[in-house]
Order: C-alpha cells, then sequence, then structure tokens
C-alpha cells in the first residue's frame, strides 16, 4: 500500500476515486491535484500515472470495521480531570456510522445538545490484520495516521446524569469525523512528536504534543490485540488532551454553528460544523 497522503475525493466529474497527495495537506483540498490510485484498503493500491483534482474531500476510508476509542491518555487531561492514571489504557467503542467526512457538518440529535463536546485526537488506521501483536512490532500494523475528533454527548457519559455510559455518549451517527487524509508512517518520524490543535470558531482550546500521551501508539495497539483481532480498516483514536469544554470555567459545551477545526502538524485539519436538529 505505497502512498504518501491517501486521500478519497470527488472529482469535477462526480467520480469518487482515491488519490495520492504529494504535499502536505492544508486548507480544505479543493482544486489540489494528486495522483490518482487503483485498489482499496482490502486489495492495496497501485499507481495509475493519471492526475486528478479534487472536487470534494471525502473520509480516507469509506468504511470501517469498528472504531476504537481511548479514554483518559494525556497526563494533562487526567490532572485537569482529577482523575487517577488506570494501569490499563480505557476502551470504548463508536459504531460504523459514527464515521464522518473531514468538512462535513456533524448533525446533533435534541437530546444530545445539552453538554455537546469536542475531542481532538491523532487516529491510527490499521493496515493489516493484528492479533497478539508485540509492542515492539506495533507500528508495523499502522496503515498510516490521520486528525479526529471524538464528539461526545456528556449528558449521556457523565455517572451522575447517565450511569456513565461513554459508548452511548460518542456513538451517535457522525460523531467521528477524521481526515483529510492518511499519512505513511514513512512520512511520522515518530507518533509521540507530533502537534495537536483544537479550535472552535477559531478560538484555541487544545494545545498540546502527543509526548503527553500516557499509552504510546505502540502500546495501545498492542494493548488492543490481546487476544483480540484488530481487522485492517480498524479506526483507533489515541484519546485527547487537556482544554475539553466540560473542564473549562465556565463550560465551554459546543452550541448550534459552532464549528470545531482539529489539526495536527505533518497531517492536515478537519473543520466540522455542528448542526443542531429540531
Amino acid at each position: 500500500m505505497s502512498f504518501q497522503r491517501l486521500v478519497r475525493f470527488v472529482n469535477a466529474e462526480g467520480a469518487t476515486n482515491y488519490g495520492d497527495l504529494k504535499t502536505e495537506a492544508t486548507g480544505d483540498l479543493t482544486g489540489a491535484e494528486v495522483e490518482v490510485l487503483e485498489g482499496d484498503l482490502q486489495t492495496g493500491f497501485r499507481t495509475t500515472g493519471r492526475t486528478d483534482k479534487i472536487q470534494k474531500v471525502l473520509s480516507p476510508v469509506p468504511s470501517v470495521p469498528l472504531i476504537i476509542c481511548i479514554g483518559l491518555n494525556y497526563q494533562q487531561h487526567a490532572t485537569e480531570a482529577n482523575l487517577r492514571v488506570p494501569p490499563y489504557p480505557v476502551v470504548f467503542t463508536k459504531p460504523a456510522d459514527a464515521l464522518a467526512a473531514p468538512f462535513e457538518d456533524v448533525p446533533i440529535h435534541p437530546d444530545a445538545q445539552g453538554m455537546l463536546d469536542y475531542e481532538g485526537e491523532m487516529t491510527i488506521v490499521i493496515g493489516k490484520d493484528a492479533k497478539n501483536v508485540s509492542e515492539a512490532d506495533a507500528l508495523d500494523y499502522v496503515l498510516g495516521y490521520t486528525v479526529g475528533n471524538d464528539v461526545s454527548a456528556r449528558n449521556y457519559q457523565l455517572p451522575e446524569t447517565s450511569g456513565g455510559q461513554f459508548c452511548y455518549a460518542k456513538s451517535f451517527d457522525k460523531f467521528a469525523p477524521i481526515g483529510p487524509v492518511i499519512v505513511s508512517p514513512s512520512l511520522i518520524a515518530d507518533p509521540q512528536k507530533l502537534n495537536l490543535v483544537t479550535k472552535v470558531n477559531g478560538e484555541v482550546r487544545q494545545k498540546t504534543e502527543t509526548s503527553d500521551m500516557i499509552f504510546s501508539v505502540a502500546k495501545i495497539i498492542s494493548h488492543l490485540s490481546r487476544g483480540t483481532t484488530l481487522r485492517k480498516g480498524t479506526v483507533i483514536q489515541t484519546g485527547t488532551p487537556s482544554g475539553v469544554g466540560l473542564f473549562m470555567n465556565p463550560k465551554g459545551f459546543l452550541k448550534d454553528g459552532d464549528v470545531v477545526e482539529v489539526s495536527i502538524d505533518g497531517i492536515g485539519a478537519i473543520q466540522n460544523k455542528m448542526v443542531f436538529e429540531k
């Protein structure tokens, strides 16, 4: 699966293709020229020798077997939440329909609007089936890195209001936008040395380096694959840093029309508007 920055896009004729972006992803990529690739995540990609221009950026993966999320994985976030760091990563999942495109509006059900929050996260895509993988070999199973937002309805997550239903609170349709590209591990020298920034309507809310992660990418993959098969195409969101709306004073929950931008150096940025349904 040889590529630098895998992008899935619609061209001017309305056709959906995969492409390889040869320059760093900036902006919404509309009009950017890419090398067209044949194939898919299951069979691999082959160059065509053709180029095309992006009309619309789609989610870099059309579907997923599962979205696996890690909670409480940044030391500063654990400090702001006043929570003890557990011996193993906190794990929960999102269903396939939580997947959303990098610049797509996120519809918010009325019952999820009262305490809506963002969580900017470095995100991994698994490139081949993995089971009982050692920490030393874990990065060999990474197809690439992308940007994600673990959108969260805190009213369903908090124990005092809903019994601590992490999975339910984060599993609404399109609560996992990712993109805009999947960057090859060959371009990421160390996934633990990336700068992540989350903005809401242009205001910086989260700013950290992935070196603050408690459990590294390699540790996460090794832990998740213990006795469990991580299928090719599985998306793993690796946890969010400090600065979420829940712990702001006053609270920084999202409102109708708010735009959340998450960016990671060397990967790119996603930008999604929250659209409250009636």
